[in-house]
């Protein structure tokens, strides 16, 4: 239970409003905190589905084409206290095509396993323990990538929001590359409305001025 911390649940609220509930996997084998997270995922209104294994994992994306996103352990059975299946299940998604965006847990030696588990096509990571505002803002950042990816598909016959960044050069210049990209996105589809663009990314509207200056985004540039 002391993975999450249960400081500001009440953060980030927007992000599991929707018409339809958003659709989760949480690949979890500790059962405690397995709990803990769905019950905060719930209560934010998303429908989540529980694993506890890579195999369990495959079977409820097989049964579930509405998945968006994957939270995964990289500690999973039958090698808990190495990242060995967390990544073979990162593989295993990749290999299958599955559309939806993989959300990373990670306690153990967290920047090299979070850059392993990006090169196997994690969206994002998260490190043990996490409060439950940076779990629930991670989930609307790999929601919203993977709307507009489908958007994408759908219009453009794209596949994939790809990064710009190498992961060689770290994870700060990958997550800051994902963080731009988006930024982009949303103010985009508001048409550079930062009122709308701060009630989708869960953040205040001074948070989008901040970004407007940080990667240089002028009105012009949408």
């Amino acid at each position: 239970m002391s993975e999450i911390s249960n400081d500001q649940q009440d953060s980030g609220e927007a992000a599991g409003q929707a018409d339809e509930a958003v659709h989760i996997l949480l690949v979890e084998d500790d059962p405690a905190l397995r709990l803990v997270m769905c019950n905060l995922l719930e209560s934010h209104d998303y429908h989540v589905q529980e694993a506890d294994s890579k195999d369990s994992a495959e079977a409820v994306l097989d049964s579930d084409p509405d998945i968006a996103v994957i939270i995964v352990d990289l500690g999973l059975p039958p090698s808990p206290h190495t990242t060995s299946e967390g990544l073979a299940t990162i593989r295993r998604i990749g290999e299958k095509l599955y559309p939806a965006k993989i959300v990373v847990l990670t306690g153990q030696d967290e920047e090299s396993s979070a850059l392993a588990a990006i090169k196997e096509g994690a969206f994002d990571f998260l490190s043990k323990p996490s409060s439950s505002e940076v779990i629930l803002n991670a989930v609307q950042r790999a929601v919203l990538f993977y709307g507009n990816e489908r958007t994408l598909s759908r219009e453009q016959g794209l596949t994939k929001l790809q990064l710009n960044a190498r992961v060689e050069d770290g994870l700060k210049a990958v997550r800051e590359d994902a963080e731009e990209r988006l930024v982009r996105q949303v103010l985009k589809d508001t048409e550079f409305n930062v009122y709308q663009s701060a009630a989708r990314l869960g953040v205040k509207r001074e948070s989008i001025y901040y970004f407007l200056k940080k990667f240089g985004i002028k009105r012009e540039d949408g």
